[in-house]
């Protein structure tokens, strides 16, 4: 062993995904990942009934229990420590990250409120997670009356804040249970939640609050707006109040009851809280202004730094600092894209093709344009540029001649048309995009890789970590550990990118114009407001289902 090895340290790095949590050992002087091991959550997304039973939830909700976060301190990071070989006590920090906008309501010492006995059959006690679009009615009001007053931050968000965020969900607590709405003296994100059972201290972080509390400039929506929303709302502000802290920053110590859990010693440095599209940044050596990254899982964040602000049409928002200090973070996204490949496989592929691996073969075979078809990517509503997750999925140009692969192909092209259509809206409101990176599991597929290239006609480079988010959340637990003075200086050390893997195909190119020139026509026509069936047959469908007393079949979901 050489002196450098034998003085060598370690960070820990978990990444809190929407089944499971993971769990990263890495080696801090060059970002070795050491160890790494996964937990699934035991009640995974919980969409039609609470654990211990009751009435159905209504369509559209996604919940957790906070419980299964813990249990990935308590299983994955002693499995992937173990796995690492590394003694625990060369540990010196742990940092963590989180899906957003995934809230719950807690008390004023950080217990959730399902874990309040006389509250745990109440679905509003619960972790609402990202993809509870039930809150889409208050994200309407919120963004109305916004307009109508000329609320000043409504720009900063392309002029729409998404059902998903925290306001519409509080607001959705408060009309539909006040009691829970009354008993929540906390209202706060996972990724902040997790940080306080680690640390036993309350911190908000800049990102999360930024991007999914509305909050710009210091300050949250005025209590007049929120009054104006309903007159018991204006209290919610002093739910999201505690210290905010800047992304890298240490938000305390490990505790001795979270180094129970996790068996690293007791005092390390905990880091501030963050999201993992954007934690991913820093380990795909993403930072610099004009180089985007796609986290590309069962939905896909795109999250880019500018050198200014700007009014970005349909944005999630941009937040000084949102995703490094010194930057002005933007963040887009995508609310289906793997959710979809996947919803294909399971659903609508025969047996002999049931597999992506198949349907990708016999897809890659095709030339560009060949099946006839154009799709819609809204199987999950559309998160950008629309901003409506009552939107739902279209394919047009189905004949007696189409097949599987064609249909599945399609999908692929959908969502790396939805992408384009996010890099051109920043494009045109100033923030130059000028390359991609990709980072999460759907980098492995190499025909969808390749439709995105041509698509977006910009050389796409894909991160060199199978494990994104939780090597960012190592390099940001080495920035609180005092290990790097910056997240830059760790990215750098840290991180690690295959530049330029995939190049567009000039014919390739051309041919997607004209197709991406039909979608684009189809996404404005379905989604501004020129036809509004999707919306319509939404709203039937949840009367049917409100009806019936039974949940909507997620394998519908596609009918809108």
């Amino acid at each position: 062993m050489s002196d450098v090895e034998a003085t060598d340290r370690y960070v820990v790095g978990v990444d809190f995904g929407t089944l499971s949590g993971r769990a990263l050992v890495v080696r801090v002087r060059d970002g070795a990942e050491l160890g790494t091991a996964v937990h699934e959550y035991r009640h995974g997304v919980i969409e039609t009934a609470l654990p211990d039973g009751g009435p159905a939830l209504p369509p559209d909700w996604a919940l957790q229990d906070p419980d299964n976060y813990r249990d990935v301190l308590r299983e994955a990071v002693p499995a992937a420590l173990a796995a690492a070989g590394v003694d625990p006590a060369r540990v010196v920090g742990i940092g963590t990250d989180f899906t957003a906008c995934t809230v719950l309501p807690t008390l004023a010492d950080g217990t959730p409120l399902c874990e309040v006995p006389e509250l745990r059959h109440r679905p509003h006690a619960w972790v609402k997670l990202w993809k509870h679009h039930a809150a889409q009615p208050q994200a309407d009001r919120i963004n109305a009356l916004a307009h109508e007053r000329g609320e000043p931050w409504i720009g900063r968000y392309g002029g729409k804040i998404s059902a998903e965020w925290q306001f519409a969900k509080g607001l959705q607590i408060l009309a539909e249970d006040p009691e829970v709405y009354r008993r929540a003296e906390c209202f706060i994100e996972a990724a902040d939640w997790i940080v306080w059972e680690l640390c036993g201290v309350q911190t908000r972080n800049v990102c999360t609050a930024g991007y999914k509390g509305i909050r710009q400039d210091g300050r949250y929506p005025s209590p007049e707006y929120l009054a104006a929303l309903d007159p018991g709302f204006p209290d919610f502000v002093a739910k999201l109040d505690g210290p905010l802290l800047p992304l890298g920053d240490r938000a305390g110590v490990l505790s001795a009851r979270a180094a129970a859990w996790t068996g690293l010693p007791e005092g390390i440095a905990v880091a501030v809280g963050n999201v993992d599209a954007h934690v991913t940044a820093a380990s795909a050596q993403a930072l610099r202004p004009g180089r985007l990254v796609a986290i590309m899982g069962t939905s896909t964040c795109h999250v880019l730094n500018g050198t200014h602000p700007a009014e970005v049409p349909g944005m999630c928002g941009v937040v000084d600092g949102g995703i490094s200090p010194g930057a002005w973070g933007f963040e887009a996204g995508q609310s289906g894209v793997g959710d979809i490949f996947g919803w294909f496989v399971r659903h609508a592929a025969p047996a002999g093709l049931d597999s992506h691996e198949r349907l990708t073969e016999l897809a890659a075979a095709q030339p560009v344009g060949a099946h006839g078809l154009v799709a819609l990517d809204w199987w999950n509503g559309n998160r950008s540029l629309l901003v409506n997750h009552d939107l739902s999925g279209l394919v047009v140009g189905l004949t007696l001649a189409t097949r599987p692969p064609d249909v599945y192909r399609a999908l692929l092209e959908a969502t790396a048309y939805g992408t384009r259509m996010i890099v051109e809206a920043f494009a045109e409101a100033g923030v130059p995009v000028d390359d991609l990176v990709v980072a999460g599991g759907l980098t492995s597929n190499r025909l969808l890789m390749q439709i995105y290239a041509d698509v977006t006609n910009r050389p796409l480079g894909i991160i060199g970590s199978a494990q994104g988010p939780a090597l960012g959340s190592a390099i940001h637990a080495a920035v609180a550990a005092g290990a790097y003075p910056s997240i830059h200086e760790a990215s750098a050390a840290m991180g690690r990118v295959d530049e330029a893997v995939y190049r567009p195909i000039p014919e390739n190119v051309r041919a997607y114009d004209a197709l991406y020139a039909e979608y684009r026509a189809l996404h404005d026509h379905f989604g501004r407001g020129a036809n509004d069936v999707m919306l319509r047959l939404r709203a039937i469908r949840n009367a049917a289902v409100d009806a019936a007393g039974t949940p909507a079949d997620p394998a519908l979901e596609v009918v809108g």
